[in-house]
């Protein structure tokens, strides 16, 4: 009878590691997709606001360049990119994930065209410099988010509070015009993203670790590693867009 129920203690504690196991493996899993698209989404980006503006026929489509204001097109580029965030986010569920997969990737390739106004307004060594700065702080946070031990759930909740004041922020300073709260705005911008990283890469990862034992069938976790990568992409693209107010060079 010892023999037996030393053999069972063995059986279950042999069962629970390989639980574990299991679990952390899936949530690499999850995770390493989760940037693979976020990955990709920047790419694909970067390839359409260079094509962009590199290029002065596919810029007049934007552009006009005897008034130098935007064309309608031009407009809907600027604006198409928070459509298609709302559309991804509230229509999650009705939405399959192939669908959603090429939204994800349309709305990079329209951001990326938004941003080649961006390529025209400031020096190539700023954004480089810029980029490679944000790369380095959203890998930081991306890390300290994955390994840390503290439950980051409260500290998210203050900090999505902080989006939505920028954003207030930005709307009334469309209005004032005032240099230096952009400077501020920037500043708390470049803070509040940078500590989100951390937020959501913790909140992907517990996500990634529920997976296998919330039984989710391959579309959904498909789906879920979409609206994952979306959430890394736009904390790194805000860094990247608030740095670049703060220090980056503009033409002549």
């Amino acid at each position: 009878m010892d023999s037996y129920n030393q053999n069972r203690d063995t059986y279950i504690q042999a069962e629970v590691v390989d639980s574990q196991t299991g679990s952390k493996g899936i949530a690499k899993t999850f995770m390493a997709n989760v940037f693979l698209w976020m990955f990709a989404a920047l790419a694909i980006s970067a390839l359409f606001a260079y094509l962009f503006s590199s290029n002065e026929q596919l810029l007049s489509y934007l552009l006009n360049f005897e008034t130098g204001k935007l064309n309608m097109l031009g407009w809907i580029v600027m604006f198409a990119p928070i459509g298609f965030v709302l559309l991804m986010s509230f229509a999650y569920a009705r939405l399959s994930a192939p669908a959603i997969t090429g939204l994800f990737l349309v709305y990079a390739a329209i951001n990326g065209i938004s941003f080649s106004f961006i390529l025209l307004t400031y020096t190539a060594s700023s954004i480089i410099g810029c980029f490679l700065s944000a790369a380095a702080m959203f890998g930081v946070m991306a890390f300290m988010g994955y390994t840390t031990d503290k439950d980051l759930t409260s500290f998210g909740r203050i900090l999505m509070m902080g989006v939505i004041g920028i954003l207030i922020a930005m709307l009334i300073n469309m209005f004032m015009k005032s240099d230096v709260m952009g400077y501020v705005i920037s500043i708390i911008g470049v803070m509040v993203f940078t500590g989100l990283t951390a937020y959501d890469v913790q909140k992907l990862k517990r996500i990634g670790a529920g997976v296998e034992f919330e039984g989710t069938e391959a579309a959904g976790v498909r789906k879920l590693a979409i609206i994952g990568a979306l959430n890394l992409y736009l904390d790194f693209i805000n860094i990247f867009l608030f740095l670049l107010r703060l220090f980056g060079g503009r033409r002549d």
